[in-house]
């Protein structure tokens, strides 16, 4: 139980009402809950802020209140986290290495270090300072973990992959898997060995179910302060500049070069050997087929500027209404002129 003093102190933000209200949780604004607080951070939902059951609301607007109890900050949505995290925590392993936990004895561990039951961590693998390892992964041989990051249960990491310090990296998710190389020849396809190493940088969070190939000779990269969310797949040998967005089921080719904080939304499509700019925006279902500037938002199949891609849906709505126009016409037509062949 905290009061709204206490936590606009929190996300230095100004109690508009009662600064000794108690506040017990977070609930959502369409579904508020008495005791609790919630925050306006769309638009979209201004309709519930008179009706909402929670006790206060954090708003970027005094006047959007009309009288009640809450916090004004510049962000709604920044504060939301800092809230959250201040009434709930994620449960936690229990502490240290499970006895049922196999670790080769070539293997180095750091501090505080938590390994959970019928988890793998092979000859040489290095383990960073308070990180955790859940159940059920696979750490390979020669492969490091940073100091503080988590693996959630049954995370793969390949021998000689690299994740840096501070991460997320959540169920199922496989780090280091064989590029897809092959090379036909009279109808048999031949392996290419795949070399290279996967390196993640440090505060990359990554949801369940997504993989990230090796390289065939050079390394995958993937720079600090990525987000990905479920069912990514990042081929081989693919660089991503620091700050990057992966919506779910965003596809990579190989030897992508992606620069500094691009947001990919769902289902983009990346072909192989492209060049992605600093601060690029593609849209959901966006299909690149070929280098994009940075700085600019792109949409459809294939990629082109959203300004533009807007102008060729708007052409196609306009043909569909001038062909219903058109057979409304051939319909009066042939009612004034019934015997006459069309």
């Amino acid at each position: 139980m905290s009061t709204l003093a206490e936590l606009a102190a929190l996300v230095a933000g100004e109690v508009a009402g009662n600064p000794h209200l108690e506040i017990s949780g977070v609930s959502e604004i369409q579904n508020g809950l008495p005791g609790t607080i919630t925050f306006l951070g769309n638009p979209r939902y201004k309709r519930f802020l008179e009706n909402t059951g929670a006790s206060a609301i954090i708003v970027n607007d005094q006047s959007l209140l009309k009288g009640r109890d809450g916090i004004i900050v510049a962000n709604p949505q920044l504060a939301l986290p800092v809230i959250l995290a201040h009434f709930y925590q994620s449960p936690s392993p229990p502490e240290g290495i499970h006895p049922k936990a196999l670790i080769d004895p070539r293997a180095s561990l750091g501090d505080d270090v938590t390994v959970g039951p019928f988890s793998v961590v092979e000859a040489e693998a290095r383990i960073g300072d308070g990180a955790r390892i859940g159940a059920n992964c696979y750490v390979g041989i020669g492969a490091a973990i940073g100091d503080g990051t988590r693996l959630m249960p049954g995370v793969v990491v390949y021998h000689q992959c690299v994740v840096g310090a501070a991460g997320l990296i959540h169920a199922g998710t496989v780090i280091g898997i064989d590029g897809f190389g092959f090379v036909t020849d009279k109808d048999q396809h031949h392996k290419i060995p795949q070399t290279g190493r996967v390196i993640i940088g440090d505060n990359v969070e990554m949801g369940a179910n997504c993989t990230i190939d090796r390289g065939t000779i050079g390394d995958t990269i993937i720079e600090s302060d990525c987000k990905f969310d479920n069912h990514v797949h990042i081929a081989h040998n693919v660089r991503i500049g620091r700050g990057c967005l992966f919506a779910g089921q965003v596809g990579v080719a190989g030897t992508v070069t992606i620069g500094e904080f691009c947001v990919f939304a769902g289902h983009t499509g990346i072909a192989p050997h492209l060049t992605i700019g600093d601060r690029s925006i593609c849209g959901a279902k966006t299909g690149v087929t070929k280098s994009l500037a940075g700085g600019k938002i792109y949409a459809g199949m294939p990629a082109r500027e959203i300004r533009q891609q807007h102008k060729r849906d708007a052409v196609i709505t306009e043909v569909a209404l001038l062909k219903k126009r058109l057979l409304k016409l051939e319909d009066e037509v042939t009612a004034l002129h019934p015997h006459k062949d069309a």
